[in-house]
């Protein structure tokens, strides 16, 4: 079983949040690591002003969202 862990650091509503995740991921594990397959490092969503990040932990998957700079 895998967890997925959302931090969201920006003011886009969780439902928003929620659905940019679940793009990310619906895109598969596209970046090579030496931690093998995982999801894009980071995404720019331009119509919502974000990024998603994305990294492989042991256990989970870990998505951070945050506002343009």
């Amino acid at each position: 079983m895998s967890k997925i862990i959302i931090e969201n650091r920006s003011n886009v509503s969780w439902g928003i949040v929620l659905r940019l995740v679940a793009q990310v991921i619906d895109d598969g594990r596209i970046s090579e690591t030496s931690k093998g397959k995982q999801y894009c490092f980071a995404t720019h969503f331009k119509r919502f002003g974000v990024y998603v990040y994305a990294d492989k932990n042991k256990k989970s998957d870990r998505f951070v969202i945050t506002r343009e700079t």
